[in-house]
């Protein structure tokens, strides 16, 4: 159910109600219904009943906090991370994964006014392959924290145990807090970032004083004994790499390296599978040329090539098409071109364009694809797959495919963010004419 918020109303009030929730919102939040408008009550469940204080009441929703839940959802299941309710990463480790999958299926199915067909997930746990935490010595009591956000607020939340991570990742929590903490430099860190790449871990420690001799050698020291690759950011654009080989992932088969600040899917287990849908859904012949907007490094182009006669990527960051590009040498690719354009511009007149596309794909930020979409209709591709990280962009420009004739033929949930708000999806267009 979608929020409106509004700076003209924010009455605020004590009162006190017994509701029944109805809803679960992808957020993790129960929705109940007050005085003819949504009630959003963090903590509770649908069927769950409960004592209520109204703590906001805006003209089209309110906002309360649970003073006494009278029963409990056969959904509820005990949260398996210590820090769950003050860390702000999840909000959902309260619910049942089925229910959260439902929940977001609805959710996404309301957007998109189409049923979802089906839900793209791996394990709920042990998932996430990449985390920055953040770093702050503390004066007074003379030790390092090392954590995430505490939920709505800049508080540093100590995170001891995250039952999100991959394993590896997970085990590196203590002895990495250590290692920090030992530093001569430990009041001059600002954050470590983890990714465990298919050929073993790497941390980036991101520092604002140049380190001693005696620092480096110990944070050696630590990458050695754990066997992960070191890199140093003394600036937000400076990266060294100290220890280590170059990281790298495999999609399809294919292996692609990248940098450390290079956005990867999080999730390897659904990106896997849906790099697989993408391929299944476009059903890619031999004598197809197709086109990759928003391709990245090529998480998806390169497994397009390895099926049509000629694939097109575009992406509008040059160093990722450098690495696209080399992504596509080193794994033999020679039917692949890249391209570096700005696609809020008419790619259709581009050279590479002038022949036309069988099947397009596309992956866009979060802010969507608004200025794309006209142009991939002068492109008028049998098919379309959009993979999509904010279902209400994609409901906004989904309008201009199904307006020029376009059928919804699949809808599909990724579960890449288990426990937390984040509502991926992807739907095949196909065009019948």
């Amino acid at each position: 159910m979608a929020q409106f918020y509004s700076a003209k109303r924010r009455v605020t009030t004590s009162q006190k109600v017994t509701v029944t929730v109805t809803d679960l919102d992808p957020f993790g939040q129960g929705v109940a219904r007050h005085n003819g408008k949504a009630l959003f009550i963090p903590g509770l469940l649908p069927g769950e009943t409960a004592d209520v204080v109204l703590k906001e009441d805006k003209r089209q929703f309110s906002r309360g906090e649970v003073k006494r839940r009278l029963n409990d959802s056969d959904e509820r299941v005990t949260p398996r991370c210590p820090h769950f309710g003050v860390c702000g990463g999840c909000q959902q480790q309260h619910a049942s994964i089925a229910l959260q999958q439902r929940s977001k299926s609805a959710a996404l199915a309301r957007l998109m006014k189409q049923d979802v067909d089906e839900v793209i997930a791996g394990e709920p746990w042990g998932y996430r392959r990449r985390a920055r935490l953040s770093l702050s010595w503390q004066p007074k009591s003379q030790c390092l924290e090392m954590g995430f956000r505490k939920a709505g607020g800049n508080d540093i939340i100590n995170v001891t145990r995250c039952p999100v991570l991959v394993p590896r990742l997970e085990a590196l929590l203590a002895p990495l807090r250590e290692c920090l903490s030992g530093l001569q430099a430990v009041r001059q860190l600002g954050h470590v970032e983890l990714v465990e790449a298919d050929n073993g871990p790497l941390m980036v420690l991101r520092h604002t004083a140049a380190l001693s001799a005696t620092d480096r050698e110990k944070l050696e020291q630590f990458s050695h004994s754990q066997e992960l690759s070191l890199y140093l950011a003394p600036q937000s654009e400076i990266l060294e790499q100290v220890s280590g080989e170059s990281p790298c992932y495999s999609s399809d088969g294919l292996r692609l390296t990248f940098s450390p600040r290079d956005f990867i899917q999080v999730n390897d287990g659904v990106n896997q599978q849906m790099v697989a849908r993408a391929l299944e859904w476009l059903d890619v012949q031999p004598g197809d040329r197709v086109l990759d907007l928003f391709c990245g490094m090529g998480n998806f182009t390169l497994p397009l090539a390895k099926r049509a006669a000629s694939v097109v990527g575009v992406e509008g960051v040059a160093d990722l098409v450098a690495k696209a590009q080399d992504n596509a040498q080193q794994n033999g690719l020679q039917n692949v071109t890249f391209f570096h354009e700005n696609l809020e511009e008419d790619v259709t007149k581009q050279h590479w364009a002038s022949r036309g596309f069988d099947k397009v794909l596309l992956d866009p930020a979060r802010a969507g694809a608004a200025g794309v979409m006209q142009h991939i209709l002068k492109l008028s591709p049998g098919r379309v797959v959009y993979v999509s990280c904010n279902p209400a962009t994609l409901a906004r420009d989904s309008e201009a495919l199904l307006n020029a004739g376009y059928q919804i033929q699949r809808l599909a949930m990724l579960d890449m963010f288990p426990h937390t708000g984040h509502l991926e999806s992807m739907v095949l267009f196909v065009n019948h004419k």
